[in-house]
């Protein structure tokens, strides 16, 4: 694998993977998924942000974003951060919803961590995809973000899914985010959920499951395992910086990144797509890449979408979110894009690069609850 995509991958790879010290604010683990939850409060403050990741080799260069259809965000690095710690909640981890074939055909539990608040009645759904570069899918992550949108009035279920470490693929990926969500759906009353009220929330290649989620709630390939008479259609996605095309996820880079993309046929996309063993490049598998993509599937009745990128991603090309927002206008689907100007790839950026902070502001997350609320009653 040319060295340049190698350091971009393991850029993607990372972003999600940082692991909050402990729960903050009010989030109090349960000691486990049979065990009375417990909850205590503690002083408002900033939610805890994701490590900076850098070091890395990314994208020299990203074209200008296309902004026509967007709104553009210009949210301060050091602008008012999310707070965690004004309301109770409950984090029960590690609780297995599926077991499904893994690396070599070997059986995988996969689990999930729920946040859920105190008070009140069933609440709507949040089902977190963490990002991974489609190589790890770490369920910890952005436990600050996850706090917070609990603490508007949210269950909030983090999971894993399988990745290429598992030698699946993204009909595998799917499959696990549509199995969480019927066994959620399933145990609605054992965690407070209104099984009606259902959005998915990913960053990455977390995005773009949730993507493929939002669009795919009838096509039964994707809905495989238990709970078949419980429904994973959701009525929001909530997509940070996910891709869609995957065969274009360098289309806005430097020639020398987009090269190395379009040439690879070893890559973590390239084996999401086709299989670990399939040594083909992706721009030579059209039919494959289409059927990977969720503007595929975008039709009448979908989920309402709202996307976020920003305009200095050097992971994955801004235009990613640009061509599956046009898509879903195009076949009228709800939908609305984000662009925050001078936002690399969340906490994956070039040295020096403090924009990571961006998103964790009031500024930006206030769109995603307000969108939560509007689609969710």
């Amino acid at each position: 694998m040319n060295g340049s995509l190698r350091r971009i991958l393991v850029a993607t790879t990372l972003c999600g993977l940082a692991v909050a010290a402990g729960p903050p604010g009010g989030a109090v683990a349960a000691p486990g998924p049979g065990a009375a939850p417990t909850a205590t409060t503690a002083p408002t403050a900033d939610c805890p942000a994701q490590p900076w990741v850098g070091g890395l080799r990314l994208a020299t260069s990203v074209a200008p974003d296309d902004t026509r259809t967007s709104t553009v965000l210009h949210p301060e690095v050091d602008g008012p951060k999310m707070q965690c710690g004004a309301k109770e909640t409950t984090l029960r981890k590690d609780i297995t919803y599926a077991t499904v074939p893994g690396a070599g055909g070997q059986p995988r539990e996969l689990k999930l961590d729920v946040l859920t608040p105190t008070t009140g009645g069933p609440r709507p759904l949040v089902v977190f995809l963490p990002g991974g570069g489609f190589v790890t899918a770490n369920k910890s992550s952005s436990l600050g973000r996850r706090t917070h949108l609990a603490e508007q009035g949210y269950v909030v279920a983090s999971i894993e899914y399988r990745t290429i470490r598992d030698e699946a693929t993204y009909v595998d990926g799917v499959a696990d985010a549509k199995a969480a969500i019927r066994f959620l759906r399933a145990h609605a009353a054992e965690y407070g959920i209104d099984p009606s009220e259902v959005a998915v929330f990913g960053e990455s290649a977390g995005g773009y499951l949730a993507s493929m989620v939002g669009t795919t709630g009838g096509v039964q390939r994707f809905d495989t395992g238990a709970h078949l008479d419980r429904s994973s259609r959701v009525r929001a996605v909530v997509n940070w910086y996910g891709p869609s095309d995957l065969a274009e996820l360098a289309a806005d880079f430097d020639p020398a990144t987009r090269a190395a993309h379009e040439d690879s046929t070893d890559s973590a996309a390239v084996k999401y797509v086709l299989g670990p063993n399939d040594p083909t490049r992706l721009r030579d598998a059209p039919a494959a890449v289409a059927a990977a993509d969720p503007a595929t599937y975008a039709g009448p009745g979908d989920a309402a979408f709202t996307h976020f990128h920003g305009t200095d991603d050097r992971v994955i090309s801004p235009s990613q979110t640009v061509l599956l927002h046009h898509a879903l206008l195009a076949r009228g689907v709800p939908t609305a894009r984000f662009a925050l100007q001078d936002a690399g790839h969340g906490p994956v950026v070039p040295a020096g690069d403090t924009s990571a902070r961006m998103w964790e502001t009031q500024h930006v997350i206030r769109h995603v609850t307000s969108f939560l609320r509007w689609q969710l009653h």
